[in-house]
């Protein structure tokens, strides 16, 4: 079961990945992605390692981003490939048949070819610019989710899709209409005032019926 929440790791001013990583989980947080950037691998291996533990121990799956031997000696529930990244079926050869693997995509294309490699989800953005990415796809919008989302609804994909990439909690009654199964978020519950009731009001939002549940 893909969660309908994703946060994703980002260091805070005064801490570490981790340090975020267990915020978010006392917040409520049930789906965790460790994306560590700029850093050599086995500090990331060190990290992911431990994010497991803390994600275990809350009952949470921990994601890693764009390193599959990272995931698969960490043991972590799941790997995340952006689209400069390794393929998709070139990682499953390294992480094994059951491991989590969500993609990037940035077009209905992009979908065809993560459904043709046997994604478990897709990660479409970005919603808005964003300054964690450096190399940022074309923006989509609000515009572009109800185009994309209209394309696999026609062509009968029903993978789950999470929008990424900039949003902010007021965007997601506006972005959960189009059809899309969840978001991924960053700064919003990184910097969060009050993570735990932030989640909550996050949850509560992506919960409601979507018009095509309705």
């Amino acid at each position: 079961m893909i969660d309908k929440l994703h946060y994703i790791s980002q260091q805070p001013k005064n801490g570490t990945h981790l340090d975020a990583i267990k915020a978010a989980l006392d917040a409520g947080c049930k789906w965790i992605q460790l994306r560590v950037k700029d850093q050599p691998e086995d500090i990331i291996l060190q990290y992911a390692i431990e994010a497991v533990k803390l994600c275990d121990e809350y009952g949470a799956k921990l994601i890693v981003n764009d390193h599959p031997e990272i995931a698969l000696k960490a043991d972590a529930h799941g790997l995340h490939l952006g689209l400069q990244d390794m393929s998709i079926p070139q990682a499953r050869q390294i992480v094994g048949p059951d491991m989590i693997i969500g993609g990037t995509a940035n077009t209905f294309a992009h979908i065809q070819q993560r459904v043709a490699d046997g994604a478990d989800y897709i990660g479409l953005g970005p919603y808005r610019f964003t300054t964690t990415k450096q190399k940022l796809s074309p923006i989509l919008g609000l515009r572009g989710y109800w185009d994309i989302i209209a394309q696999m609804r026609l062509a009968k994909m029903s993978i789950p899709v999470i929008a990424i990439g900039g949003i902010v909690p007021a965007d997601i009654p506006l972005i959960m209409p189009t059809g899309i199964h969840g978001v991924a978020l960053s700064g919003a519950i990184t910097q969060a005032t009050d993570a735990r009731q932030m989640v909550s009001e996050l949850y509560h939002h992506l919960n409601q019926p979507s018009l095509n549940e309705a």
